[in-house]
């Protein structure tokens, strides 16, 4: 049984999980933002099945070169899986800053591969 949540209390649960990231890598979080969807839509070359948590959109620091203004990346967080794997407010935190942790690792380059080996996955 999914855990049910507010958007208020979900949008709450991640300012809480971004809180928690320390402050000299929030500090390098340049031109980041952050959203919450309700679920991920796969693309037309995905498998239509595929589930995310969330997902890191944009040019990671290591890959980055000399390029002057550029969009922000963006870390969407997908509710609805998230609640479906919960069954309390506190797990919910709980896979809501895993997470966040594990997309603003993207956006320092490292892989899910690593994250995976580092328990992040």
């Amino acid at each position: 049984m999914a855990f049910s949540m507010s958007d208020e209390e979900f949008d709450a649960a991640t300012t809480e999980a971004l809180d928690s990231i320390p402050a000299d890598l929030a500090a390098q979080l340049d031109n980041v933002a952050v959203f919450v969807e309700d679920r991920y839509q796969p693309q037309s070359w995905e498998d239509p099945s595929v589930v995310l948590l969330g997902l890191y959109e944009g040019i990671p620091l290591t890959e980055r070169g000399s390029e002057g203004w550029a969009m922000p990346d963006r870390i969407t967080l997908y509710k609805e899986p998230i609640l479906q794997m919960c069954h309390s407010r506190e797990e919910v935190i709980h896979q809501v800053t895993i997470t966040v942790i594990h997309e603003v690792a993207h956006f320092f380059g490292i892989d899910d591969e690593t994250l995976h080996r580092l328990g992040w996955g």
